[in-house]
């Protein structure tokens, strides 16, 4: 949990803060002061709809930098903010759209897919992940860990680059041309890797085989030493709406264990697309 030690000045009850046009200047006594500056960030990141710095968020609050960092990594903690790695600036995060009903056809799916990413751990021995495209990047928005000792660990509402990960290969492979190649064009495809996938005419190429064979690999092209497998999770329409992946060190994933978990993968992805459901079906 955060804690902010700061101590005002100015009275018991009664703050002066420096806020956004329109908003007023003193927060009334019984106010928790680090949830209202969580709420700040928030409204900020809200009205902006863009991706925003600390220092920018810092100036625009006139909250210290400390404050904003530590705010920010609790909220992405919970999923109401995400972070750009490559960038490091903030948008909001399925959980703060979810909550405030800005996408009502967004599956909560951290409930939705719990079960399914547990019943793959159970399976595989591997960490199970569930992520969506959101922009140019995959959004883990779940996960299930398996017990062992060795395991591969990804916050939830972490963004990764779609070209060298598992789950970011397969939603990459089912968007429209166009998408792809603007995507190419702003990313750049930056190797995190010597494996990363750097040339767009070979990027083009591992997505349609991606979408000829229904599965993506990541061969340690995001991190050394750590393999991917992943599959589409689709709406009733058909629509790839998510990827599944399973996660773990290439020395446990290798070419023949990657075959024989590839069936039960698939069929746990298929079980959770069949419990979608259509947006708009029951209004």
């Amino acid at each position: 949990m955060v804690v902010d030690r700061q101590i005002s000045s100015f009275g018991k009850g009664k703050r002066l803060v420096k806020t956004l046009p329109g908003r007023p200047g003193l927060v009334r006594e019984g106010g928790v002061q680090s949830v209202e500056r969580a709420l700040e960030l928030l409204e900020l990141l809200a009205r902006s709809g863009k991706w925003i710095g600390i220092s920018e968020l810092s100036a625009a609050t006139g909250q210290p930098v400390g404050t904003v960092h530590r705010l920010l990594r609790t909220l992405a903690a919970r999923g109401y903010v995400v972070r750009d790695d490559h960038t490091r600036r903030y948008a909001l995060g399925p959980a703060a759209r979810m909550l405030a009903g800005a996408d009502q056809s967004m599956p909560d799916w951290p409930t939705l897919a719990a079960p399914f990413l547990r019943e793959l751990v159970e399976v595989s021995g591997e960490t199970a992940n569930l992520a969506v495209l959101e922009r140019d990047r995959a959004v883990y928005v779940a996960q299930a860990q398996p017990a062992r000792m060795v395991r591969m660990f990804t916050e939830i509402g972490n963004r990764v680059p779609l070209h060298s990960t598992g789950c970011g290969k397969v939603l990459l492979a089912y968007q429209p041309d166009e998408v792809v190649e603007n995507i190419i064009a702003v990313t750049g495809l930056p190797a995190s890797t010597s494996r990363t996938i750097t040339d767009p005419e070979r990027l083009r190429r591992e997505l349609e085989a991606v979408r000829q064979r229904g599965y993506a690999i990541d061969d340690a092209e995001q991190e050394e030493g750590v393999r991917c497998l992943a599959v589409p999770v689709r709406d009733p329409r058909g629509k790839v709406v998510a990827a599944m992946s399973i996660s773990g060190p290439a020395s446990r994933l290798d070419n023949v264990r990657i075959r024989a978990l590839l069936p039960q993968i698939q069929r746990i992805s298929i079980a959770l697309s069949a419990v979608l459901v259509t947006p708009g079906a029951n209004s």
